[in-house]
This record gives structure tokens, C-alpha cells and sequence, in this order.
């Protein structure tokens, strides 16, 4: 999918993430005229091209699990790549639960049909399992933070390398435990400051544990405190450029309730599993239990595969896309604004405003105080996302 200069723009509340005016756009910029070709070019062969240099480099994708322990994260992770990414332990069996959140990341490199796949997984074990859990978010926003400087440093620099690596968190699945009854209030503290800093995706975890009554309440809850609160999940609407897009994400966003009434599918309701079974003589991942086997494929059992098209097959080049033009954008134009406080390394580049003997550039960067990013300058959680 092909991104997009729409992503700095964003909710009307943020000037630094609305795009440009057509007016302003389009007037200095000369008229483009459709061009009568008189035979065939080639020009379709520059596709091949991209396509050899993208199989040559390959692709990365970091994603970010978060929920309480025994939630099924590290299942999760190993079904949605079909393979064993992470080594899953059980609460209780002689594993002492850690007494601070600690964020603990794998890399493994994917290959499928010629396409190779980093993918770094970051687990937060730890998270939410104290009896006091204030701030606990703080070593996961600082984490994500602590990418987008890393990135930030490898790009100022005089001598950059021809491919900086890329380490920020293009994605974090937020495992909502299955109670039945509301968001947290951790929940929601924590998702208010996390949307504003990567984009989130919230699954029911463990949706085996309800009946497909309880599980559409709970979700109908858990999208009420998601709009009270003023929390953006991803795919969001406002990204929507095209026609195709709206198409592409209303299949996510949204399924037939009934022949006159459609209802949101976001949170998804998800059951991981490892382990192979024999149903009807084929072979399906699932959950073995005495009533029967849970399909995690299924979609009569669990939205598993929805959340895997999102994350894989039709969203992960968004992912990123988003990631790089918004997230990391909005956090570049903040630490650029305060670029007197970063640290001087090789290569330096000053990028304080020009004293008044020389004269300064033209454009935004004249403005000796342009405008901060909101939600990077203080923790408010009453801002929007």
C-alpha cells in the first residue's frame, strides 16, 4: 500500500498533524497535463525493479505484546508467525513473578517464499501483576521513546549509513483480560498515553473463557470506554485516503450483526494456540478441550484470523507507514525544536536557530520557536490521542 503524505495530517486538535490546505498546496506547483504516449515505454518495469531491491534488502517489523502474565502473549506471538518465537511459561510452576516490569526483546529472521522477515518481538513481563501498578507504563513509553531517539541520532548525522535500522515499534497488541465487565482503570490510563505514542491494536485475550454473549457485551464495553475516553486504536478512520482504504479497513473495522445493522469487530476476540490437531481428517491449530477442539483459525470460534490479516497480510507496510510519518514524526519535530539539549556526538549537525549575523534559511525552520507537540512536552491525559 502506498503511503502517504496524508499521514502527518490527523484529528483537527493537533496543528502539527493537519495537512496542508488544497489552496495552499496546489499554487505554486504548475499544472500537471496528461501526456499521449505513441507506444509502449517500459515505465511499468520499474515495479520489477522495486520488487528485486526489496527481496535483495528484505523487511523489518517490530511488534509489542503488553497484557498481565498468564494472558497468552507468547502463545499468541508463535501462532500468528507459526513458529516458535518465544518459549511460553506458565504462571505458578517454580517461575517467580518479577517484582518490576522488565521488557524483554527476540529477533529471528522469517523467511518465506524467497522473502526474508526481521521480526523483533518485545514481551513486558511484569506488566500489571503488582498490587500497587502506578506508572508501571512508564518503562514501555520510555522503551518506545528510546527507538525513535536511536532512529533520530542515526539521521542527523553528516555521514548517515545507507540503511538505518530500525528498531521502533511499528505495532503493540494490548491483551485486554477477558472479565466480562469493563476496561480497567489501568486499562485506560495506560491506552490514553500509549495511542498518542504507536499504534495500538486491543484483543480479547483468551476469548474461549466467554460464550459469544459475553464476548459481544464485553466488546460493546470496551469500545464505549474506548470513544469516552477519547483513545484511537489503530486502523484509524482519519487515515482513510481513498476509497480502497475505507473498502480495505471497513473489512476489519466492521461485520454484518444482522441483514440491517453492522457493529465494529475491534477489539478482537482471540484464542492462541501451538499445537496441531486432527479435525475431520485435517490438521488445524487449536486448543483441546473435553467438549471439543477450539479452531484457532475458525472464524465460527475466535477472530484470530482477522487480527493476523491486520498485523500480516494487509496492513503490516501501514504499520510502518504510520509509524514513520506520524509516531516517529511527531516525536522528531518535538526533539528537533528542543535540539539545544541533545547530546553532541561525531558527526553533529547544529541545529539551533542561525544567529543574527547570518541569514536565515527560508521555510519553517526561521521560526526561532515553532510550535511543540502537545503530547510530547507533558503527560496529559485529558489531551486528545
Amino acid at each position: 500500500m502506498k503511503k502517504r503524505q496524508k499521514k502527518n495530517g490527523g484529528s483537527p486538535m493537533d496543528p502539527l498533524r493537519q495537512s496542508p490546505s488544497r489552496s495552499s498546496s496546489r499554487a505554486s506547483s504548475p499544472r500537471t497535463l496528461p501526456c499521449e504516449m505513441l507506444g509502449y515505454v517500459g515505465i511499468e518495469a520499474v515495479l520489477d525493479q522495486l520488487k528485486i531491491k526489496a527481496m535483495k534488502m528484505g523487511f523489518e517489523f517490530n511488534i509489542m505484546v503488553v497484557g498481565q502474565s498468564g494472558l497468552g502473549k507468547s502463545t499468541m506471538v508463535n501462532t500468528l508467525f507459526k513458529s516458535k518465537m518465544w518459549k511460553s511459561t506458565m504462571p505458578g510452576l517454580g517461575v517467580p513473578t518479577p517484582q518490576t516490569l522488565q521488557l524483554q526483546s527476540v529477533t529471528h529472521v522469517i523467511e518465506e517464499s524467497g522473502v526474508k522477515l526481521k521480526l523483533t518481538v518485545t514481551d513486558t513481563p511484569g506488566f500489571g501483576d503488582q498490587i500497587n501498578n502506578d506508572k508501571c507504563w512508564d518503562p514501555i513509553l520510555g522503551y518506545i521513546n528510546e527507538q525513535y531517539e536511536h532512529y533520530l541520532q542515526e539521521e542527523i548525522l553528516i555521514t548517515r549509513q545507507r540503511h538505518i535500522p530500525d528498531t521502533r515499534v511499528h505495532c503493540c497488541v494490548y491483551f485486554v483480560p477477558p472479565t466480562g465487565h469493563w476496561l480497567r482503570p489501568l486499562d485506560i490510563e495506560f491506552l490514553q498515553r500509549l495511542c498518542r505514542t504507536v499504534n495500538v491494536v486491543p484483543v480479547i485475550a483468551r476469548a474461549d473463557s466467554l460464550t459469544i454473549e459475553e464476548r459481544e457485551a464485553f466488546r460493546h464495553r470496551i469500545q464505549e470506554n474506548l470513544k469516552t475516553h477519547g483513545i484511537e486504536v489503530y486502523p484509524q478512520k482519519c487515515f482513510d485516503e481513498d476509497i480502497n482504504d475505507k473498502i480495505l479497513n471497513s473489512k476489519i473495522r466492521d461485520f454484518e450483526y444482522s441483514s440491517l445493522c453492522y457493529t465494529e469487530r475491534i477489539p478482537f476476540a482471540v484464542v492462541g494456540a501451538d499445537r496441531e490437531h486432527i479435525v475431520n481428517g485435517r490438521c488445524v491449530l487449536g486448543r483441546k478441550t473435553k467438549w471439543g477442539i477450539i479452531e484457532v483459525e475458525n472464524m465460527a470460534h475466535c477472530e484470530f484470523p482477522l487480527l493476523r490479516d491486520l498485523l500480516i497480510r494487509s496492513h503490516l507496510q501501514d504499520l510502518k507507514d504510520i509509524t514513520h510519518n506520524v509516531h516517529y514524526e511527531n516525536y522528531r519535530i518535538f526533539r528537533l525544536n528542543e535540539s539545544h539539549v541533545l547530546p553532541r556526538g561525531p558527526g553533529w549537525v547544529n541545529l539551533a536557530p542561525a544567529p543574527a549575523s547570518v541569514p536565515a534559511p527560508a521555510g519553517p525552520q526561521a521560526n526561532p520557536s515553532p510550535p511543540k507537540v502537545g503530547g510530547w512536552a507533558k503527560d496529559n491525559s485529558d489531551e486528545e490521542c
